[in-house]
């Protein structure tokens, strides 16, 4: 296996070598997405807002995915830090048997209660039945999602961001095509309006999917199957899911909330809902450059806290948190500016237009703060501390978020749900730089007292 040694050089520069193929890779991801929302806008409001109802679904599965991969590449990066190389091999291959397990449980519960789902988030009528027939195809293909997710997790936790953000990007690339032939129909093949939707965005993980194998096996000879090694699996599986699972566990209360928050915009009218929905895409994609900030410095920290270089993880994470907040700015100061423009993309609804531009300048005002959130947590996770990590993650989404969307809800309405979701994002963002900060600090004090014994030892 090919890998970069994170211990070593200027901070600064291996951080932007990170962090940037992962901004290219994230946004082929929110790309994907933002395209699957444009083509879908096109087929009217209800599709749009059945778009929007998938959305807390989808991210169910794909959080999974996240939570293992996050402690994937902890145990990894860790491993490889401490001169540990040939356990790589071993962890990557039953890793991937792991979430192809617990994808596959997901999946089928899920296929089987799509409309209990459905309505559960506040579906309906025509709405609810496009979004089913989305979901049935999407469910069919989750794995193809799994798979890839966890590889690229492997090479990333190597020092190598660049791959999997080209392999992101082949999967934005694949749907973008897809996605016109399948929906609007093209020579032999018929217009499938959402179910053509979905049928794009399995049939470019798919592709995705077969890419990623092939660079697990043939580039970086990471899957090997050895019967005498079956015996360590529940080694393997426990030392991933030991962060993996809590990780899982707290991406869940992510769409869990959406979910919530999409119950409360429901009760505002579909041209909430659509809204609502296109809003957070926007937002996400905007965000991108911050997000990238803070799961592109997991694999630096657990390289060099597994090697214990405690003076190279403060410094990381100083410039991480200046980083992330300079971005934050630049993405407010966008989405502000440009968010009439922007609305028109995703709708010419005179009913949803008024209400997406009204998203795009009061939520966006938490990304000069959110940041430290992401920095925290993916720091927290990396250094093999999950339970902090757990405990940051449920009192940002379904405590602050949550319950700052409901109480505005209460008080002012689908505009006080706005800004009460605002709040609630500040809130966790600033409690995410405190936490940065008292990480920080401890890492430094580490550093000092690493310093002190090595000048203590006799020569």
């Amino acid at each position: 296996m090919s890998s970069r040694d994170l211990t070593q050089g200027s901070v600064p520069k291996a951080l932007l070598q990170l962090v940037g193929p992962m901004g290219l890779g994230l946004f082929a991801v929110m790309a994907f997405n933002l395209v699957d929302t444009w083509f879908v806008s096109l087929l009217g409001t209800d599709a749009l807002a059945a778009m929007s109802l998938t959305f807390p679904v989808v991210m169910v599965v794909g959080s999974v995915a996240m939570g293992l991969g996050i402690g994937a590449t902890s145990v990894l990066s860790r491993t490889i830090g401490g001169g540990h190389k040939e356990e790589v091999q071993r962890l990557t291959t039953q890793t991937l048997f792991l979430g192809v397990a617990l994808v596959g449980v997901v999946s089928v519960v899920g296929w089987f209660n799509v409309e209990t789902l459905l309505r559960a988030l506040g579906g309906e009528g025509e709405v609810l039945e496009l979004a089913a027939s989305y979901l049935r195809i999407w469910f069919a293909g989750a794995g193809t999602v799994v798979v890839p997710m966890l590889g690229m997790s492997a090479i990333r936790a190597a020092g190598d961001t660049r791959t999997p953000a080209i392999v992101m990007t082949a999967a934005g690339v694949a749907n973008g095509i897809l996605d016109p032939i399948f929906i609007f129909g093209f020579g032999p093949i018929p217009a499938m309006g959402m179910d053509g939707a979905a049928l794009a965005t399995v049939g470019s993980r798919a592709i995705t999917l077969v890419v990623a194998m092939w660079i697990l096996h043939k580039r970086e000879n990471l899957l090997r199957f050895s019967v005498s090694e079956l015996r360590l699996i529940p080694d393997s599986w426990g030392r991933v899911l030991k962060i993996g699972g809590p990780a899982a566990f707290t991406n869940l209360a992510q769409p869990l909330t959406i979910g919530f928050l999409t119950g409360l915009a429901a009760g505002y009218g579909d041209a909430a809902v659509a809204a609502f929905g296109a809003g957070g895409r926007i937002e996400m994609f905007a965000l991108l450059p911050t997000i990238a900030v803070g799961i592109g410095l997991a694999p630096f920290i657990g390289q060099n806290h597994g090697a214990k270089r405690h003076d190279r993880v403060a410094e990381v994470l100083k410039h991480s948190l200046l980083w992330s907040i300079g971005l934050g700015m630049l993405s407010y100061a966008t989405l502000a500016i440009f968010r009439a423009p922007l609305s028109t993309v995703f709708s010419e609804d005179p009913t949803v237009l008024p209400i997406l531009e009204q998203y795009l300048w009061i939520l966006p005002i938490a990304h000069v703060v959110i940041g430290g959130f992401f920095i925290a947590s993916n720091t927290l996770n990396a250094m093999g501390r999950p339970l902090p990590a757990t405990a940051l993650t449920l009192l940002r989404t379904p405590v602050l978020l949550g319950g700052g969307a409901y109480l505005g809800s209460q008080m002012g309405g689908l505009v006080g749900f706005f800004w009460g979701t605002a709040a609630g994002l500040v809130a966790s963002g600033l409690v995410g730089i405190l936490s940065t900060l008292w990480l920080m600090r401890g890492q430094a004090l580490a550093a000092k007292e690493d310093a002190l014994a090595a000048k203590a030892l006799p020569a």
